[in-house]
C-alpha cells in the first residue's frame, strides 16, 4: 500500500467514526423521551408535578379527561395521589402543551412495585373517561372503559 492509499483508508476511516458518534449521540437524544423522577404534587387528576432532580416539570396525563369539579373531581385525585404522590414515577413523553406541561403518560416506577400506567387505571376505575378520539397503540384505554362501563365502575355507575 503506498502513501496516498494508506491516507486514503485513513481519511474514510475517520470519517466512518465521526459518522458512527454522531448517529450514536443522535439515536440517544431520540431514544430520551422517558423520564424518571418523583411526584411531588397532585395538582389535579390529570397534572402532576415531577421533580426529575435537576428541576420539576408540570406532567399532564395524555389521553383521559376527568371531572374537573365535585365529587367525582375529589376522588379522581385522591385515586391518583394514591398511586403516585412521594413515589417514583416514569413518564412517557408525548408532546409539550403551549402552557409548557409535559403531556405524556405516567408510569408508576416504586420498586418492587408493579408497574401501572396512571391513566389507564383512572379509566378502569371509571374516575376519568379516555378523551375523545384518543387511544394508545394497543388500545389499552378503550379496553378499560369498556371495562369499567361493563362493571358500572364510577363515571359509569348510573349509566343504563
Amino acid at each position: 500500500m503506498d502513501a496516498t492509499q494508506w491516507h486514503l483508508k485513513r481519511q474514510v476511516s475517520g470519517w466512518l467514526l465521526g459518522f458512527l458518534i454522531f448517529w450514536a449521540s443522535a439515536a440517544a437524544a431520540f431514544a430520551g423521551d422517558s423520564i424518571y423522577g418523583t411526584v411531588t404534587a397532585v395538582k389535579s387528576a390529570e397534572v402532576v408535578t415531577l421533580d426529575y432532580g435537576e428541576g420539576q416539570y408540570e406532567v399532564r396525563i395524555i389521553g383521559v379527561e376527568a371531572p374537573k369539579t365535585g365529587p367525582g373531581a375529589r376522588r379522581a385525585k385522591q385515586f391518583v395521589s394514591a398511586l403516585v404522590l412521594g413515589k417514583k414515577v416514569r413518564i412517557r413523553f408525548d408532546h409539550r402543551a403551549q402552557n409548557g406541561e409535559m403531556v405524556s403518560r405516567l408510569f408508576t416506577a416504586e420498586p418492587n412495585e408493579e408497574i401501572k400506567e396512571v391513566g389507564v387505571e383512572m379509566v378502569r376505575a371509571g374516575l376519568a373517561r379516555r378523551q375523545k378520539g384518543y387511544d394508545y397503540k394497543y388500545g389499552e384505554l378503550s379496553a378499560a372503559e369498556n371495562e369499567a362501563q361493563k362493571n358500572r365502575r364510577g363515571l359509569w355507575a348510573t349509566v343504563k
